[in-house]
């Protein structure tokens, strides 16, 4: 297990406990707006990387192995002052109900876990649509377990340079050549799904290219971002 402190970028960041961030262990490039990227933050993070949890590992083949780890990881980030845990991947949903129990502190596992704030936003005749890095690997079991409306139409990134760097551990990214990726995925699961009003990023790599995703669909785009941002504010409420 290896930790790392940042502060993030408030200047309140030395008066607030700082958010514990569960790591998977990676290579590829955490650009700014990438949940592993300190600067990211507006408060300040503690990091904690569980070794061997390659993304796929986890994405793609059996989790059980690393849930013990996790916990582990967790506990030290908890006793080094972390209020609340959080994690770097959006399939993690499914075990978050283990890690709060473990824990004992609040725990925000997937950008997914937004479902059931967005969904009654909407309107009626709208629903939530998901991109994700995998659509083969993000079963029923993690949308439940994220409390998403059953039905909720999924996009995946299969087969795209993106998903082979992420997937793959890869020490180099192409953000532009993901950036267009990024937008046309989400081009496809509005075309496909009119009746999408607004999307969520399971994938908390893709934070970085919501603001281009936002423009291009004219949809709401929620992500690892707006959910920890949320639940920082509730951990540590701002001061006026």
């Amino acid at each position: 297990m290896v930790c790392h402190l940042r502060k993030g970028r408030s200047t309140l960041a030395n008066t607030q406990a700082p958010l514990g961030i569960l790591m998977l262990d990676t290579r590829f490039p955490r650009i700014l707006g990438d949940v592993g990227n300190a600067d990211t933050w507006p408060f300040p993070v503690h990091y904690g990387v569980v070794k061997g949890a390659t993304p796929q590992a986890i994405v793609c083949d059996d989790i059980e192995p690393f849930v013990q780890e996790f916990i582990t990881v967790g506990r030290d980030l908890v006793a080094q002052g972390c209020n609340g845990i959080a994690t770097t991947c959006g399939f993690l949903a499914l075990i978050r109900p283990r890690l709060a129990a473990a824990l004992g502190v609040p725990v925000a596992a997937s950008a997914l876990e937004q479902a059931g704030q967005i969904a009654p936003m909407l309107a009626p005749d709208q629903q939530l649509g998901i991109l994700t890095i995998s659509a083969r690997s993000l079963t029923p079991a993690h949308l439940g377990a994220a409390g998403v409306p059953p039905g909720t139409p999924v996009q995946g990134m299969e087969n795209s340079r993106f998903a082979t760097a992420i997937l793959g551990n890869q020490t180099t990214l192409d953000v532009e050549r993901t950036r267009q990726e990024m937008v046309s995925a989400a081009q496809n699961l509005v075309a496909q799904n009119p009746s999408v009003g607004a999307i969520i990023l399971e994938c908390t790599n893709m934070v970085p290219y919501a603001p281009d995703i936002a423009r291009a669909t004219g949809r709401g785009v929620f992500s690892i971002y707006t959910y920890l941002r949320w639940f920082h504010a509730g951990l540590t409420p701002q001061v006026f």
